[in-house]
């Protein structure tokens, strides 16, 4: 079922200082594809929501029980302030674009990310992010138990891992979602 613009919403996920520092040789081609697909989702009216993990001062919302999110409240890695939480400048938010703050891997996890879909009556995603392993997948697996239809660029995420991100992309999502790279996602639009 296709769905028109204006029930597709772009999501740029995870794109923030703290997580683009960790892909210093594939980050400028990354954001150039990002750059292109947030300029022609806006021309096409298609909504772009952010979608970034932060925490308040001294992580009170992570429990020593969480792996992931324990180690790096230890590492001190700062994901506790606004600038740590800032979406990366090539790709920032125009004015009365949302940026969704979450407090786990996936998008929707600690975050009011399906209301503000509910409210807009979105039914179509169209993820991006870094990582391909940790926020695009959790997002493609709930989103898809929440019955949205899927896109992923597969050209607007990217992984520490390259065989990760190609097992992810080709044999993966494509279960739950159409994976396509982003200038024929684009041409989709016209």
């Amino acid at each position: 079922m296709a769905y028109t613009h204006d029930q597709t919403a772009l999501l740029v996920m995870d794109i923030q200082g703290a997580t683009m520092a960790t892909l210093r040789e594939t980050s400028p081609q990354l954001l150039a594809s990002l750059h292109a697909t947030i300029g022609a989702a806006r021309q096409h009216r298609v909504k772009v929501i952010y979608v970034v993990v932060g925490f308040r001062k001294g992580y009170p919302e992570v429990s020593a029980a969480n792996k992931a999110f324990s180690m790096l409240k230890n590492s001190g890695r700062n994901l506790d302030t606004p600038e740590a939480m800032a979406v990366d400048s090539h790709v920032a938010p125009a004015a009365g674009e949302p940026v969704v703050v979450k407090k786990r891997i996936s998008a929707f996890a600690g975050s009011d990310l399906e209301l503000i879909l509910r409210a807009a009556d979105i039914k179509h995603l169209v993820l991006t992010g870094v990582s391909t392993s940790g926020v695009v997948l959790s997002t493609v697996r709930e989103a898809a138990d929440k019955d949205y239809q899927l896109t992923v660029l597969h050209d607007c995420c990217a992984d520490l891992d390259a065989e990760v991100h190609h097992v992810l992309t080709t044999k993966i999502f494509p279960r739950q979602a159409d994976v396509v790279a982003h200038t024929e996602w684009i041409n989709s639009l016209k």
